[in-house]
């Protein structure tokens, strides 16, 4: 825990559990503004020539809008919030459609591929969707975010 700041009570009430819960309240508050300025600038994702707008659910392609399906957003953005670590089709089926799978994988292939045809200038050599092979995909740690 860290201290954010300090705090100075001066109080002519005399019901010490009313002094209490006002500031205690007034903590929350606070506390809960931070959390959600805090998640406000999780919102946006910026990296060389591709924004995701968490909020708005849209990508841009510099300043084009990419048309973009609910289910490759959800790919996209899980592995854009996450630079640089690998899930395995398995996880990335069971994070975006939050149930497990037991059949073919190839549904995340065939979406990854979509992803790569809207996002990329060479889907064929994919610079912002890398391909771990034998294990499954990530998104390049190496391309800087820009907020």
């Amino acid at each position: 825990m860290r201290i954010i700041a300090k705090l100075l009570l001066l109080s002519l009430e005399e019901d010490e559990e009313v002094v209490l819960n006002a500031v205690m309240s007034a903590l929350g508050s606070f506390e809960n503004k931070t959390q959600l300025k805090e998640e406000i600038a999780c919102e946006k994702l910026a990296f060389a020539g591709m924004e995701i707008d968490a909020s708005k659910r849209l990508v841009y392609r510099g300043e084009k809008e990419v048309n973009i399906t609910f289910t490759e957003f959800e790919i996209l953005h899980l592995l854009a919030r996450n630079p640089g670590r690998v899930f395995s089709k398995e996880q990335i089926y069971d994070i975006v459609w939050k149930e497990s799978y037991s059949g073919d994988y190839n549904i995340i292939m065939s979406h990854i591929r979509n992803i790569r045809e809207k996002i990329e200038d060479n889907p064929s050599k994919p610079i912002y969707i890398q391909t771990v092979w034998g294990v499954g995909y990530r998104f390049n740690k190496n391309i800087s975010s820009g907020l």
